[in-house]
Parts: structure tokens; C-alpha cells; sequence
């Protein structure tokens, strides 16, 4: 898939992204590195939690929707440098046997004022589970090379 730089995006250009599988271990294995709790780490404990079974950490889906995001269809020259996240949200619990897939929408696209050779777009990526849920929502601003003018 060919690069894109500033001038090929749009406001209301959407990528998709391939799938992840979530299992069992990569919940734990996450879990046991990052975020510690019971109810990421031990099936007893999380079915006695408020999630009512074992739950991906929300850094674990943030690092999972990640590598969807770089290894999905929208492909910026030069890499993905992002800028800052807004409204980071995990509105539903990502659980063992889920398939996440992401979605990325152009929101704003803008020249920079200060460096010339670069712009910086606004994003919002959406992951869902195999059942078209909303497990994740943020926002961002990613900067994006121009072409050499």
C-alpha cells in the first residue's frame, strides 16, 4: 500500500485495519507486566469483580489498537508520530476470544505553521469486537509528512 503524505488525506477519509485474536494468555501475560490486578490475572477473581469474568487491561487494548493503527491500511510517509490523545475511552470490556479490528476517520487535516514540510491531522480511531461493539475511542493528532515542494 502506497504511503500517504498531507496532500493525500481528506477530512472523512476512513482506514481499516486487520483483525488481532485476544486470548487468555495475552491478558495475563500483559497483565502481569503492566497492570497487576486481580481481575486482569485470575479467572476466580475476576468473575467475582465488577466485570464479572477476565478483562484486558485498557492499556491492553490502547497497545492493541496501536499495532492495528500502524500495521493498518492508512500508511503515513515516514511513520506514525503522534502529537497527543484526547478522550481515551474503553466503554466496554475487551475479553478472552475477542477479534479487534480498528477504524481510523481524518477529522482535520492542517498545514504547520512553523515547519513547513509537515502538516498534522486530527483522528479518531474506533475499536470494535467480532460483534461490531465499541471497546475504544480516542482521539488524536498524528504528524504527517507533506511532499518535498
Amino acid at each position: 500500500m502506497t504511503e500517504k503524505y498531507l496532500e493525500d488525506l481528506h477530512v472523512g477519509d476512513r482506514f481499516g485495519s486487520d483483525t488481532i485474536d485476544v486470548t487468555e494468555k495475552s491478558i495475563i501475560t500483559f497483565a502481569r507486566e503492566f497492570d497487576p490486578q486481580a481481575f486482569h490475572l485470575d479467572q476466580t477473581a475476576a468473575e467475582q469483580s465488577i466485570f464479572k469474568g477476565l478483562s484486558a487491561s485498557g492499556w491492553h487494548t490502547a497497545a492493541m489498537s496501536m499495532r492495528l493503527f500502524v500495521t493498518g491500511e492508512l500508511k503515513l510517509a515516514g511513520g506514525s508520530a503522534g502529537l497527543g490523545v484526547d478522550e481515551l475511552r474503553w466503554p466496554r470490556p475487551v475479553r478472552p476470544g475477542d477479534v479487534l479490528r480498528l477504524e481510523t476517520e481524518i477529522l482535520d487535516v492542517r498545514t504547520s505553521k512553523s515547519k513547513p514540510d509537515r502538516g498534522i491531522i486530527r483522528i479518531r480511531n474506533v475499536t470494535t469486537n467480532q460483534r461490531g461493539e465499541v471497546v475504544q475511542t480516542f482521539m488524536a493528532f498524528v504528524m504527517v509528512r507533506r511532499r518535498q515542494l
